[in-house]
């Protein structure tokens, strides 16, 4: 193992302008790669669970569990990667993560049972759970202040595209084959990811020894996965289940946060909450969980829509909203270099305001022969705004945090967002099902009865907007350190 580089050889000088040449560093390049790769498979599955049905004689509910327990697997794992990612050189993360997800990956392919894929989905979810931290967490250790909103913008660009492209990849591909195909098309981009980040990753850093709490590791992990299976499941039958797992999951990430109060008095904590001390970062979060209820939510209806009401394929679905996640993707850079000129304020507060018209612009036109172009251009519109949230948010955020508790505030942040995107869909969806219930009492066919359900859910997104209006309200243009940067 090489030993870690001093990280003057990583970041290139501050020349404390935005306008100063900047190349990225290659350890960024790689890792935004890699995340691409196993990003995208997190919606690659979508598609396939007509065909897992048919393969593995399983209803629809239970097929989505090949979903389900992706999240849940990201939602137990992510909070321990801020004291894992502290423990470990750079190059050990990396490769432990993409071994893992190329473990899981290969055991989905040559599956013989659902449990089995299930298994593996778990197993690449655990993968998947470390690489979006470590890659904030050096992005934020090795990229200078005034140049951070343009590297977050390319980082977002693959992190947006990716979901985008996944239900279209996937679409393509079922067309051709069976779903093991998609495993099989993965597999091979994760391996070449990880030998050639194996070799080139530079570790950044010194790892620093410490015991880990099995206790926190228990508490955190039952906590999230049942918070986020809860929640998952409300509008899904009775209530009995969803609120039994809600209350559990709520009452165990209480007990975690408890113990980790205690744990930070002895300085040994599993994800240190000091960073919630910090108003900046504790409105980014706030503000990123009501974004991320909105987009979660959206994405789940729309293609609900299309393929149920309007009776599009799966592939014609895909590449309808494909449009949108690769709109957002490519604003992600151009957003990055306009908040290290301007800061946050100028592009957050007009991306909300967008963000709940365009929400409320779909919950009018959404209809049974509403042209196909306009729901195209709302739903571009809405991943541009989004765009312009989430690059300088996360930028902001994280930026107000000293050093030492990057990869903390990274995980908790990773956290929070399955958490709020699990809790997103699931309300929107009990939404539109108890609506187009009523409607369906009252006389209404079926059809008409879903589009009422749905212009209710997406109002209630455009809720979610009017929660990133406000928190934008309160956000400072740039983090204290930043706008010092900046003023030279």
């Amino acid at each position: 193992m090489s030993a870690p580089q001093d990280l003057d050889d990583l970041v290139v000088e501050n020349h404390d302008s935005p306008d100063a040449p900047f190349t990225t560093p290659l350890v960024v390049k790689l890792l935004v790669a890699a995340t691409f790769v196993v990003i995208l498979n997190e919606t690659t599955m979508i598609n396939a669970l007509p065909s897992l049905m048919r393969d593995f004689h399983i209803d629809e509910r239970t097929s989505q569990w090949v979903n389900t327990v992706f999240m849940l697997t990201m939602a137990s794992v992510i909070p321990l990667t801020g004291w894992f990612l502290q423990r470990v050189t750079t190059t050990t993360a990396f490769t432990v993560a993409m071994a893992t997800f190329c473990t899981g990956t290969l055991l989905g392919m040559l599956a013989p049972t659902y449990a089995v894929l299930l298994v593996a989905r778990a197993v690449q979810g655990a993968g998947t759970a470390v690489m979006m931290p470590l890659l904030m967490t050096t992005v934020m250790t090795v990229v200078p202040m005034v140049h951070r909103g343009r590297v977050m913008g390319n980082m977002m660009m693959a992190i947006s595209v990716a979901p985008a492209l996944g239900p279209t990849t996937s679409g393509l591909l079922l067309e051709l084959g069976s779903w093991r195909l998609i495993f099989a098309v993965i597999l091979p981009l994760a391996v070449l990811m990880g030998i050639v980040g194996h070799r080139l990753v530079e570790n950044i850093g010194e790892p620093k020894a410490g015991p880990v709490s099995w206790l926190s590791v228990l508490l955190a992990g039952s906590g999230f996965s049942s918070l986020v299976y809860g929640l998952s499941n409300f509008g899904a039958g009775t209530l009995t289940k969803p609120v039994a797992f809600t209350v559990l999951g709520v009452l165990l990430v209480g007990a975690f946060v408890a113990y980790q109060i205690v744990l930070q008095g002895r300085g040994a904590p599993l994800l240190d909450l000091r960073t919630l001390r910090i108003r900046t970062y504790a409105t980014a979060v706030l503000l990123m969980c009501a974004a991320f209820m909105a987009f979660f939510g959206a994405m789940v209806l729309l293609p609900l829509y299309l393929q149920d009401y309007r009776h599009l394929s799966t592939l014609r679905t895909g590449l309808l909203v494909m449009p949108g996640g690769l709109a957002m993707g490519l604003l992600g850079p151009r957003v990055g270099k306009v908040f290290d000129r301007v800061g946050t304020r100028p592009l957050v507060i007009p991306g909300a305001a967008g963000l709940v018209t365009a929400l409320v612009l779909l919950s009018q036109v959404t209809d049974l022969d509403t042209p196909y172009w306009l729901i195209v251009l709302l739903h571009v519109a809405l991943m541009s705004c989004l765009a312009c949230v989430f690059t300088p948010v996360f930028t902001l955020g994280l930026g107000a945090l000293p050093p030492e508790l990057y990869s903390h505030g990274s995980s908790l942040l990773g956290t929070l967002q399955q958490v709020a995107g699990a809790a997103g869909m699931a309300l929107l969806i009990a939404i539109l099902q108890s609506r187009a219930k009523h409607l369906a009492l009252d006389g209404t066919d079926r059809a008409h009865a879903f589009v009422g359900g749905l212009d209710w859910a997406l109002l209630t997104g455009a809720g979610f907007g009017v929660v990133v209006f406000l928190m934008a309200l309160l956000l400072p243009a740039r983090s204290p350190s930043t706008a010092g940067a900046a003023g030279h």
